[in-house]
């Protein structure tokens, strides 16, 4: 009589962006199809893998420090390593393990299922390889995302071409590659049967999506073909870089019911001097005459910004410039993030690198901005009724929990059979910061 094969017990923790998360649901469903079983990452585990980041230094100190737990944990355990820390950082994440950790590069994600679940040692001269050579993106299907989300993130594109002077992602993911057209309404069509009402498109530079393929596609084409193809399902992008913000793109989000009228825009600094150091191919006068065609075109449009703040050579005059410029553009909200040197970009051999206190209190100004920026937004909206896709009720309020299309957080009664619906909900006060509505 054959022995029972033991059941692997594997843990997966993410750090990082959208499109970490993507992949990590394509390690999840791939490892439930061969049998593992999943386990919380604080739990004891055969295999633990992490997916690391590294656009920032807390991101990789916050990646090390996932590597330390999970070796403490179990230290017999199999140990992956894998995403952008993982790619720059090979050597520092050999320090802290031994031998038996097994480092996969974003080039070969695709075999990482494979890899966890191997009883061999790892050779890790095959699992990583020149990313900056990559011709093709990684074929990572997902079935499904971990704890029961009601939005898919789906992951068209990888790599970045531009090269920002204080960006280590090029370095990290690669050239830009795009999921071949096929491939990429196949995978909608899963989620679609799935049940998930909201797919966000996203990608590290998503603007460049179908230019590398044969032949070329686009972005606007996939979009107009995919909202055309699944009219239930609500989709939404991650991030557009302000070049790419066509009028055809708005022309389409306000005629086509089913894609959101959310934008984020990355600005990064309201100065044309730093603008021009940090390789951004805009003025400061090109980014507020995009926030006013968005805002003309699609007044209720939710737009996020991306802002960094403590680039070398960045004095009051340059920070008060990026104030002065958000303040006065109708943007919904800010993703505020200090500058950090990261090793082998061009910025971090700049001079006159700012003092980390200086950092810190422009970091709380523009945070502070973005609170008042999203009240005014969200006061707007008050005594309108919304089109909400409820999640769950995860909040010390106990309280059904949702977004609008326009990407307001909405807290609402309902039954726990209300998840992953979408409902009309009347958005009724304002409070601490908080939107509460009652359906309708």
């Amino acid at each position: 009589m054959t022995a029972k094969k033991k059941t692997i017990k594997v843990a997966i923790t993410t750090l990082g962006c959208k499109v970490n998360q993507f992949e990590s649901a394509s390690f999840l469903s791939g490892l439930l199809a061969q049998g593992a079983e999943i386990v919380r990452f604080s739990h004891k585990a055969d295999v633990y893998i992490i997916n690391t980041c590294a656009v920032t230094g807390k991101a990789g100190a916050q990646s090390r420090q996932m590597i330390r737990r999970a070796l403490k944990t179990n230290s017999k355990a199999r140990l992956i390593v894998t995403g952008c820390y993982a790619q720059v950082a090979t050597q520092k994440v050999l320090e802290i393990g031994d031998w038996s950790v097994c480092i996969v590069g974003n080039g070969y994600k695709h075999r990482l299922v494979d890899i966890a679940l191997s009883e061999k040692h790892c050779d890790l001269e095959m699992h990583m390889g020149d990313i900056g050579s990559k011709k093709e993106i990684c074929p990572l299907p997902v079935s499904h995302f971990p704890d029961d989300r009601t939005r898919a993130f789906l992951k068209i594109q990888d790599g970045c071409n531009n090269f920002c002077s204080y960006c280590i992602v090029p370095y990290a993911r690669g050239r830009s590659r795009s999921l071949p057209v096929d491939a990429a309404l196949q995978q909608i069509s899963v989620f679609a049967a799935n049940g998930y009402k909201e797919i966000v498109l996203t990608g590290i530079h998503v603007g460049m999506y179908g230019l590398d393929l044969s032949p070329p596609a686009g972005l606007l084409d996939f979009i107009d073909q995919a909202t055309a193809n699944y009219p239930a399902i609500r989709f939404r992008l991650s991030s557009l870089e302000p070049g790419e913000v066509q009028d055809e793109i708005l022309d389409l989000m306000a005629a086509r019911p089913n894609f959101m009228p959310h934008l984020h825009i990355p600005l990064q600094s309201g100065d044309d001097r730093i603008l021009k150091e940090m390789n951004r191919r805009y003025q400061a006068a090109d980014f507020a005459r995009l926030i006013g065609r968005v805002s003309e075109k699609i007044p209720h449009a939710a737009i996020g910004v991306d802002v960094l703040v403590g680039f070398p050579n960045e004095d009051d005059a340059a920070f008060n410039h990026t104030y002065a410029l958000l303040e006065g553009l109708p943007v919904t909200y800010l993703h505020v993030f200090p500058y950090s040197k990261r090793p082998g970009t061009i910025a971090a051999g700049l001079a006159h690198q700012i003092a980390g206190p200086v950092k810190d209190e422009r970091v709380a100004r523009l945070r502070l901005l973005s609170e008042q920026k999203k009240a005014a937004f969200y006061q707007q909206h008050l005594g309108t009724t919304q089109r909400v896709l409820a999640e769950n009720k995860n909040n010390h309020y106990r309280l059904m929990r949702g977004f609008t299309e326009n990407y307001i957080p909405v807290l609402f009664p309902a039954q726990e059979n209300v998840s992953n619906q979408i409902v009309d909900v009347f958005l009724d006060r304002l409070e601490d910061g908080i939107v509460f509505g009652r359906t309708v």
